[in-house]
């Protein structure tokens, strides 16, 4: 009687045993499917790629099913889920679904933990019948395995290839040590070499800045501190990663830089980082405006195509009112080549100067009519002046349209000095053919005219504020000249019939109030807009008019003028506009 239960309970077990093996064939093929492996992890290979640590010690404790992901030595004859692989295994799998079936009980299995991971050493029919059966835990005999990255249930072969990538740089660098908490995840491999490349440049530049041989641990510190930190950062404060789902802080931060490097390469010129992320972003986050905008761009004429929004400069580059930090990293200045034109590049030399900055000169060329050895006998010009103040800065020689050649690069500059020598005409359809206008409309960074009599030096600053949102920017830039200048400040407001002068004024000195700037004068004007920023411009001796670009709408601007441009008619000084 017994002896035909157990045979009629092992035809069971052995029938369980087949449907599991169709379950594991079809588990196989729906894993292809998915990109994803169906196959034990080995606990030899997982071990020497993680550096893992075994502990001497066991546990007895219940472990989840789920939780087991690999083998020691039997990664082909289980699948992920524990489903058996190849036929001759069914003896054994059977009587082991057969012992249950007798109510004998399972010995616990052993396995090695790595992480929140498990790898079965002993019991690998144990836990396929009981997971199987329906179970979520199963008894098991636990040694932990140390390592410094840890696995998860979810890992798959190139999860673990990423880890020991990520362990072999922790061992090399020990910034897990160095700056515990610290996460340098990435989802592509062969980053981690890229990273290490990093270090090494910050390390042999580092070096040369201090003048002094630089420990690798020193770098690995300061590079993560003051390079990589700050571009992690930009990266949670513009919320990028939303654009790039599945990727990490730290794949973005890689991307940024070799973009970076790439675009310094093509400019011939710095570019920040902070623009290089707006680009990146600009150029391949998935978005269908995206492309639509890019479409529009493209055939849309310079003087139809819309102005960037008000305050976008700053928002790129991450300025914020209450952080006066250094506002302009990168300095493009259009370097005409004759007398007049060195007005210009003396005052955006003075500007980088100040500002630690690096100026970028670019010379266009309408057609190939300047010979080589010109070419060369500007740039030798344009580098002893930067030489001479102290600046780092290097000029680019272009052939093409002036005004397009200007627009492209003022893309990669936080400012653009321009030598002012034919201001956007006042009252008539030529305005559509101004350069300059164009340039006012489209740039979003503070643009400075500079006439040819215009010295580079700015002590005293005359801000015209109108209140619109441009002025706001305009408002914005004076506080920063003031306070990390030491600029003297004059502020004009001209009544215009919207609001008055004096509400004006009290909201730009309450701006200033906040931010602790206490000397400042204040004129209230009324009348026309221009001559009385002009005439107190005189009176006050300053030499930089500070203002707001084009505000109001296109037709009005193209039809009356705007007060930009009557100022930059009657000036004898610098003008910054923002936009």
């Amino acid at each position: 009687m017994t002896s035909n239960f157990n045979r009629s309970g092992y035809a069971d077990a052995l029938h369980d045993f087949q449907a599991a093996r169709r379950k594991a064939i079809i588990g196989e093929i729906l894993a292809r499917v998915r990109g994803k492996s169906s196959r034990m992890l080995p606990y030899d290979e997982v071990r020497k790629r993680l550096g893992g640590l075994e502990s001497a010690r066991r546990l007895l404790k219940d472990i989840p099913l789920d939780a087991i992901v690999g083998t020691v030595g039997r990664y082909k004859d289980f699948s992920r889920t524990l489903l058996p692989l190849t036929a001759n295994d069914s003896a054994r799998w059977a009587s082991v679904r057969s012992a249950v079936d007798n109510q004998l009980g399972l010995p616990p299995i052993e396995v090695y933990q790595v992480g929140e991971a498990f790898f079965i050493l002993d019991g690998h029919h144990r836990a396929s019948v009981a997971r199987e059966l329906g179970s979520t835990h199963i008894q098991a005999y636990v040694r932990e395995v140390y390592t410094k990255v840890p696995l998860s249930p979810d890992d798959q072969p190139d999860d673990i290839i990423l880890k020991a990538e990520y362990a072999e740089f922790l061992n090399e660098t020990r910034l897990d040590d160095l700056r515990p908490g610290s996460n340098l995840r990435v989802t592509a491999p062969g980053e981690y070499d890229k990273l290490l490349e990093h270090i090494s440049v910050h390390r042999y530049y580092q070096g040369i800045d201090e003048h002094r041989e630089v420990s690798y641990q020193e770098a690995v510190i300061d590079w993560y501190e003051r390079v990589y930190l700050p571009v992690a950062r930009l990266i949670q404060q513009r919320h990028v990663l939303k654009d790039f789902p599945g990727r990490t802080e730290t794949d973005l931060y890689i991307w940024i830089m070799d973009h970076r490097a790439s675009l310094q390469n093509n400019l011939g010129w710095q570019v920040s980082p902070a623009t290089a992320a707006h680009d990146l972003v600009s150029r391949y986050r998935p978005h269908l405006y995206r492309i639509v905008a890019n479409w529009l761009r493209l055939i849309t004429p310079d003087q139809l195509e819309p102005a960037p929004p008000p305050g976008e400069w700053r928002e790129r580059r991450g300025h914020e009112t209450d952080r006066m930090e250094n506002m302009f990293s990168n300095i493009l200045v259009a370097v005409t080549g004759d007398a007049q034109g060195w007005a210009a590049v003396d005052q955006a030399l003075f500007i980088a100067r100040n500002e630690k900055a690096f100026l970028g000169g670019l010379h266009v060329r309408p057609k190939p009519e300047l010979p080589s050895s010109s070419a060369n006998v500007l740039s030798a010009d344009f580098q002893a002046r930067c030489d001479q103040q102290g600046v780092n800065g290097a000029l680019v020689v272009e052939q093409g349209n002036i005004r397009r050649a200007i627009y492209e690069k003022s893309f990669w500059a936080d400012l653009l000095v321009l030598r002012l020598s034919h201001p956007p005409p006042i009252l008539s359809l030529q305005r559509l053919k101004s350069g300059l206008r164009d340039l006012i409309r489209l740039c979003n960074m503070p643009l400075i005219a500079v006439p040819p009599s215009a010295g580079p030096d700015f002590r005293k600053i005359l801000l015209a504020y109108g209140g619109g949102p441009k002025a706001d920017e305009a408002l914005f830039m004076a506080a920063y000249l003031v306070k990390k200048w030491g600029a003297e400040l004059v502020v004009i407001t001209v009544s215009r019939g919207k609001s008055s002068n004096a509400d004006l004024a009290e909201r730009a000195r309450k701006h200033f109030d906040r931010l602790g700037i206490q000397e400042v004068q204040v004129f209230f004007e009324t009348g026309e807009p221009s001559a009385a920023i002009l005439r107190i411009c005189a009176k006050q001796a300053c030499q930089l008019i500070l203002m707001g670009g084009y505000e109001g709408g296109y037709l009005r601007e193209i039809i009356f003028g705007s007060t930009v441009d009557r100022v930059l008619w009657g000036t004898s000084c610098s003008v910054m506009i923002c936009n």
